[in-house]
């Protein structure tokens, strides 16, 4: 008989080949539907992640100062949300033009809890509409929320173990860039773009208010 030798034991915290580099069924499903479906680039690995500068970047903020700046946007304006973060599609660029945008709006001086994600970034590609996921905190959308944004909402989009899941999908066949907020539709843009400086500007109110009621909720110190 052949003397069977048992594999060599792995040092903690150390992954197996068959553990990692081969993307799950799931991943696989999901990575297709961008790239097939939408035209997407992603990104290589596991998660599936779509980098930001080339078909949009990403405005990142609070949920409720998302919610108030849905009236900004037309339909098929991608919108996606992960746990209690909300994050908008912009016009590739705009990530660039947020600093200067928010001085010239009177916001410069202020510390905002709204970031953009552009050139060179990466974010969570979030769950194509319809995927099975386990059930889990469910996204709270306000009863205005339809309204606000002039589109139908997706109600039923939860965060589970705190995945990013579409709000208001991208629709297939269908080019994402001309409805993306831009700079270039202040006044009015060409083919009804939303404009950049009124969506921000929205945003950037409402992480103040946010900022605001934190504060006044801080118990006050005892001398």
């Amino acid at each position: 008989m052949v003397p069977t030798v048992p594999s060599p034991r792995r040092p903690p915290g150390t992954s197996h080949p068959s553990d990692s580099g081969h993307p799950s069924h799931a991943s696989r499903a999901v990575r297709h539907w961008y790239e097939n479906e939408l035209g997407w680039p992603t990104v290589p690995g596991t998660p599936v992640d779509l980098p930001t500068g080339l078909l949009f970047d990403v405005l990142d903020a609070p949920v409720e100062a998302g919610y108030a700046a849905l009236r900004h946007l037309v339909p098929g304006s991608p919108v996606a949300v992960r746990a209690d973060r909300m994050r908008i599609l912009v016009a590739a660029g705009s990530a660039d033009e947020l600093p200067g945008l928010l001085g010239w709006l009177e916001w410069g001086a202020l510390t905002l809890d709204l970031r953009a994600i552009g050139e060179g970034g990466r974010i969570e590609a979030p769950l194509p509409p319809g995927t099975p996921r386990l059930a889990g905190t469910p996204v709270h959308i306000p009863a205005h929320a339809s309204h606000a944004s002039h589109t139908p909402v997706d109600t039923a989009v939860d965060s589970s173990q705190g995945a990013a899941v579409w709000l208001r999908p991208p629709e297939p066949g269908c080019e994402v860039e001309p409805s993306l907020p831009t700079l270039s539709a202040l006044g009015g843009g060409v083919g009804g773009a939303p404009d950049l400086v009124r969506l921000v500007d929205t945003m950037a109110t409402e992480c103040h208010r946010i900022r605001l009621r934190r504060s006044c909720a801080q118990p006050l110190a005892m001398p």
